[in-house]
C-alpha cells in the first residue's frame, strides 16, 4: 500500500511538473513571436527612411507654411497677421491664454463660422484662434531648419506624435487655408499636394533640411 501511494503521488508531482513546463514553453513562444512582430515593425520603419526624399517634401511643406495663409496665425509676437502681405492685424487683437483673443476682444467676435460675404471680409471658421500662449508654435522668421526642427519637437508642436501630426494635416483649422476671404491668393499648393509633402517628410524619417 506505501508503495503504491508513492508511486501515485509520484505520478501525481510529474503530471504538475509536466503542465508547469508545457506552460513554460506556450509562454517562451508567446515572447519570441511578439519580438519578431516587433523586430518586423521597426525594420519597416528603417526600411521606409529616405533623407533625399524627406528633405524635398519638407521644401514643398515649408512654402505652404511661410505663405500668408498659415503664417498669418503663426507670429513671433502676440497680435496676428493680416492680408496676402502679412502686414501687423489692423485690430491689433492679442493672442491670449487659449489663443482666442483678450477680455472682449476675441477673435470669434469677427471670424464666424464660415466666411463673411465681401472682398477682404473676415474668413471664417468654427476653430478660428492662434495657438495657446504657453505653445505659440511660431513660424514667422523661422528658416527651413528651424521650423522642420520645431515641427517634431513635442515640447514645442502640443504634445503631438508623428501620427498625430500626419492627421493634423486634416484639422479644420489648417484646411481653412484653402478657403481664404475673397480676394486672398490661395497657397502655393493644393491641399493634397501639401497633405502627400507632409506626410512623405514625416513617413520617411522628417529630416531636417541642410
Amino acid at each position: 500500500m506505501k508503495i503504491r501511494n508513492f508511486i501515485n503521488s509520484f505520478s501525481t508531482g510529474r503530471n504538475v511538473l509536466l503542465g508547469i513546463f508545457i506552460l513554460a514553453i506556450f509562454i517562451s513562444l508567446g515572447m519570441a513571436r511578439k519580438n519578431m512582430q516587433t523586430t518586423k515593425y521597426v525594420d519597416i520603419l528603417q526600411k521606409k527612411k529616405d533623407s533625399t526624399a524627406s528633405k524635398e517634401a519638407f521644401a514643398k511643406v515649408y512654402k505652404v507654411l511661410m505663405h500668408p495663409r498659415c503664417l498669418n496665425c503663426h507670429p513671433k509676437g502676440d497680435i496676428p497677421l493680416q492680408g496676402d502681405d502679412s502686414h501687423v492685424h489692423s485690430m491689433k487683437p492679442r493672442r491670449g491664454k487659449d489663443g482666442k483673443g483678450l477680455y472682449a476682444m476675441k477673435c470669434a467676435n469677427c471670424h464666424q463660422d464660415t466666411n463673411t460675404p465681401g472682398l477682404h471680409s473676415p474668413p471664417g471658421n468654427p476653430e478660428w484662434h492662434l495657438p495657446p500662449a504657453d505653445m505659440k508654435m511660431v513660424f514667422e522668421g523661422r528658416s527651413s531648419s528651424e521650423l522642420a526642427k520645431q515641427l517634431v519637437n513635442k515640447s514645442k508642436n502640443g504634445n503631438k506624435s508623428i501620427e498625430e501630426l500626419i492627421e493634423h494635416a486634416d484639422d479644420t483649422l489648417v484646411k481653412a487655408g484653402w478657403n481664404p476671404a475673397e480676394g486672398l491668393a490661395l497657397p502655393p499648393l493644393s491641399h493634397k499636394e501639401f497633405k502627400d509633402a507632409w506626410i512623405t517628410w514625416l513617413e520617411n524619417g522628417a529630416y531636417t533640411p541642410d
